[in-house]
């Protein structure tokens, strides 16, 4: 049985799809995009040239093949950390072989203050939506879910941990609780389950600034005028972290 504790309320933002971007609209009623949004910015010349190798048509089917198998999956742990009973018949075989073989981690999930929920920071100017913020193997931690066709070397990934580092500033931002370590749990169709354990997150808030900047500086669209007037606030110094100081190892 899993113990939930609620640190957020009722919390949650409206959001909006413009021009392949995610928009959230705060409290303050400014539009900010997602942090998921501003990694798949960062790293879209990767999946253009991705596209371009395999063509249109696979592309399409193996990203629409990853979504299915990923959203079908994080539907059944979050059943399953809710305290709710399965019933499998509501899901693909593989859905439950992945879930079964990753269970031995999920297991390690302790207290939990949130699951599926939304979080923003104004300071930031960024929102999204985490799959679970924890206590793991003694520590809380942002734990993000991921499916993958093989298991991926740490350097292939490293926007995943760029995401979880905006999720544990948003959550202290809103809670004033720190967050010790990003949990990334990659289970693949075949079995075969990586835990990948950051806590190093000083590093990340490096990056995450990084990914930021390049968003501010060279997106073209429909980006909040927040963003921008928030480039210079909240990163003046590209050295510096914005929650450098908060709880970070």
């Amino acid at each position: 049985m899993f113990i939930v504790e609620n640190h957020l309320g009722d919390l949650e933002l409206e959001k909006k799809e413009t021009d392949g971007l995610r928009l959230y609209k705060l409290p303050s009623n400014e539009w900010v995009p997602s942090i998921t949004s501003v990694t798949s910015f960062y790293n879209r010349e990767v999946f253009r040239e991705w596209r371009k190798r395999v063509g249109n048509e696979e592309a399409d089917r193996v990203t629409k093949e990853a979504t299915r198998r990923g959203t079908d999956f994080h539907e059944a742990a979050q059943a399953y950390l809710e305290n709710k009973e399965l019933d499998w018949k509501d899901y693909q075989p593989l859905t439950q072989f992945m879930f079964h073989s990753a269970k031995s981690s999920l297991d390690k999930i302790g207290k939990i203050h949130a699951i599926e929920r939304t979080l923003y920071s104004e300071y930031l100017g960024l929102a999204g939506r985490v799959d679970c913020i924890a206590e793991y193997d003694g520590g809380l931690a942002v734990i993000d879910f991921k499916t993958s066709k093989k298991i991926k070397p740490e350097e292939w990934i490293e926007q995943y941990f760029v995401q979880e580092v905006a999720y544990a500033c948003m959550y202290y931002e809103l809670t004033g609780i720190p967050i010790q370590k990003l949990i990334t749990i990659m289970v693949t169709p075949n079995g075969e389950v990586k835990v990948y354990d950051k806590r190093n997150k000083g590093d990340y808030i490096k990056l995450l600034v990084k990914y930021v900047k390049n968003f501010i500086e060279n997106y073209v669209g429909n980006v909040s005028k927040r963003i921008g007037k928030l480039a210079g606030k909240a990163f003046p110094n590209p050295g510096l972290s914005v929650t450098a100081g908060r709880g970070d190892s």
